[in-house]
């Protein structure tokens, strides 16, 4: 399928970017493209950015990163960098991205044609959490939809070709691109931590609030379902969790299914202390952990094993996801225990 840029000219024309399908509208400006040597994506789960975790509205970084496994080695930033381009993530008051459709018939956050996201819906069922039926309009339907057309297009191996097929226009392809650069990072040399509550290193006030709170509640008993000693006798692992980042003033759901979409996903070579870990599969993720770097991890475990510090990896385990929503919210007074 060919793709192409409909342009609004003029001193005080917006320029509107959206995907349009050749079979489906007639006029389409192409650009020059001169197929070159293929170009990689960037590597898969690179970190957020300074500039990701300011201007990307949290749950759509963390759907962008989703988004990026209906694709494997496609990383989240080409996905967000696109949202980015397309509509500011969804926030352009511009007709088509939230009702309607733009000019060239394109809408939602991914701006796509209708007859585009049919197609790609249609080859490629959609994970569960968006519309029934599936929306263009909706954004988990919209970013997993594009995160398949890359992929069909050619990504991750080379990213320009998937990125010119989704717009038929270079400078659109460098755009996307670049911004995708200044969306990720890989941080040289992340804190390491000290896995040792005597010696509570982070690399945020924030995170360092979260571990101190944890480690003062070492060797309580897990209760299952439990939110502290004065409270119910003990602690569960995600009831431990929601109180510790509690006590640095950032709110995140009570259940481990709910948490783990609380915050950036980091990579588990990125993983900083204060990081939350998790523990199961996408349909159960049943545990929740605190990092506190070398390799340790502060957790209310299970029955009869009271809170401790534990090896974050060890043989048979079932390692999930890492996020990080210390990232969003800097640290303020401790809100008051009730």
């Amino acid at each position: 399928m060919m793709f192409g840029k409909v342009l609004a000219t003029g001193s005080a024309a917006v320029v509107f970017c959206s995907v349009v399908i050749a079979a489906v509208v007639a006029t389409v400006v192409l650009y020059n493209h001169t197929p070159t040597t293929p170009v990689p994506a960037p590597g898969a789960d690179t970190a957020p950015s300074t500039e990701a975790l300011t201007d990307i509205p949290p749950e759509r970084l963390v759907l962008y990163q989703d988004g990026a496994r209906s694709c494997p080695g496609l990383d989240w930033s080409i996905l967000a960098a696109i949202g980015k381009v397309e509509t500011d993530h969804g926030r352009s008051p511009l007709p088509g991205v939230t009702t309607g459709e733009n000019f060239a018939g394109a809408a939602g956050p991914m701006q796509f044609l209708a007859a585009t996201f049919d197609s790609v819906v249609d080859r490629h069922p959609l994970p569960p959490g968006g519309a029934n039926p599936p929306s263009r309009y909706n954004p988990h339907d919209a970013v997993h939809a594009a995160a398949h057309y890359l992929c069909d297009s050619g990504a991750p191996a080379d990213i320009y070709a998937a990125i010119f097929a989704y717009n038929h226009a270079d400078w659109y392809v460098r755009d996307v691109l670049a911004q995708a650069d200044r969306y990720s990072t890989r941080a040289t040399v992340p804190p390491p931590g000290s896995g040792n509550c005597a010696d509570i290193r982070a690399a945020s006030p924030a995170a360092a609030a979260v571990i101190s709170f944890a480690c003062r509640q070492l060797g309580q008993p897990y209760v299952w379902g439990g939110n502290g000693p004065e409270q119910s006798g003990g602690w569960d692992c995600s009831g431990l969790t929601q109180a510790a980042y509690s006590e640095a003033g950032i709110a995140i759901p009570r259940t481990t299914y709910d948490q783990v979409h609380a915050g950036p996903r980091i990579s588990e070579d990125q993983l900083q202390p204060g990081d939350l870990l998790f523990y199961g599969t996408t349909a159960d993720v049943h545990h929740v952990s605190i990092y506190l770097g070398a390799g340790k991890m502060l957790h209310a475990p299970t029955f009869d094993q009271p809170v401790q510090i534990s090896d974050h990896r060890w043989p048979g385990d079932d390692y999930y996801a890492a996020t990080r929503p210390a990232a969003h919210t800097p640290a303020r007074e401790p809100a008051p225990r009730l």
